[in-house]
């Protein structure tokens, strides 16, 4: 299954982000896209900015907590184009705030979106992609999915789950041509990044050097639908020391304090250069 052409694609969180730039990338590449996002109002807006792009591309509200959304989803893309190729589960929640601060909503909220919202995905891809006999899945999670973050722990926690599930299942559904691939990024450039520049708490997720932008993500996706490796991170030397906190988590709370003030001073910087 390796190098497969992609020609049709089902992606989450189209309405912003990671998410947008993805959906506008592949739609203007030639790709038949299916744009969702529970935020139906800024899908439709990004959806018309494709208009050139014609019946290549169509929209389709999704919350990804509900799983018969996405089996509808899923049967919606068949539908239309025949298959379904490739599914990119990018929707995600953060929350900034101390744990003992945060109401129980917001666990609710992170695992119900990133987490079982990549499981409900992955799971109605597969069933379609064992039908069709190959297929590409590629999830979202994040640096704070190796490695605790604290300040951030409900996200951190989700993307956990995020990385464990997508490893299992890709063992799981190798036999059935179905590849699985999770990337892992540090810091982006989106509006996700922009509600942590100004809270302290989230000092720890700007620890990193350059931060990263969509066009990155993007690269690290194009590769996943070509190569289908188990797992990439952006940037892989950051992948490294978060293994390595996370197979040992007292090396976190060793340097936790000189990470929080390198993360502090890039904070400032950030909003000053704003």
């Amino acid at each position: 299954m390796k190098d497969k052409k992609i020609e049709v694609l089902l992606m989450t969180g189209c309405a912003s982000g990671i998410g947008k730039y993805l959906a506008e990338t592949y739609a203007r590449s030639g790709a038949k896209v299916l744009l969702t996002d529970v935020a139906a109002d800024r899908l439709e807006q990004v959806f018309a900015g494709l208009a050139e792009c014609g019946d290549r591309v169509a929209m389709l509200p999704l919350d990804v907590r509900d799983s018969e959304q996405w089996d509808g989803a899923v049967r919606f893309a068949v539908e239309k184009w025949g298959k379904l190729d490739a599914v990119l589960n990018v929707a995600g929640y953060l929350h900034v705030g101390e744990l003992l601060d945060v109401p129980a909503a917001e666990v609710h909220r992170h695992l119900d979106i990133n987490s079982k919202g990549v499981i409900f995905g992955t799971m109605a891809a597969a069933r379609q992609m064992k039908a069709q006999g190959f297929g590409r899945i590629v999830n979202i999670a994040s640096l704070a999915g190796i490695a605790p973050v604290p300040g951030i722990a409900l996200y951190s926690a989700s993307k956990f789950a995020v990385r464990g599930f997508s490893l299992a299942a890709a063992l799981e559904l190798r036999p059935h041509n179905i590849s699985v691939t999770v990337i892992c990024p540090d810091a982006v450039q989106t509006p996700m990044l922009d509600i942590q520049k100004d809270r302290e708490e989230a000092a720890l997720t700007f620890t990193g050097g350059r931060i990263l932008t969509v066009a990155d993500i993007a690269e690290a996706v194009a590769f996943a639908l070509k190569k289908a490796p188990l797992e990439i991170i952006v940037p892989r030397h950051r992948g490294w020391l978060a293994k390595l906190t996370s197979a040992i988590p007292a090396i976190t709370g060793a340097v936790a304090a000189r990470l929080k003030k390198r993360g502090l001073e890039k904070q400032k910087k950030i909003r000053t250069a704003g």
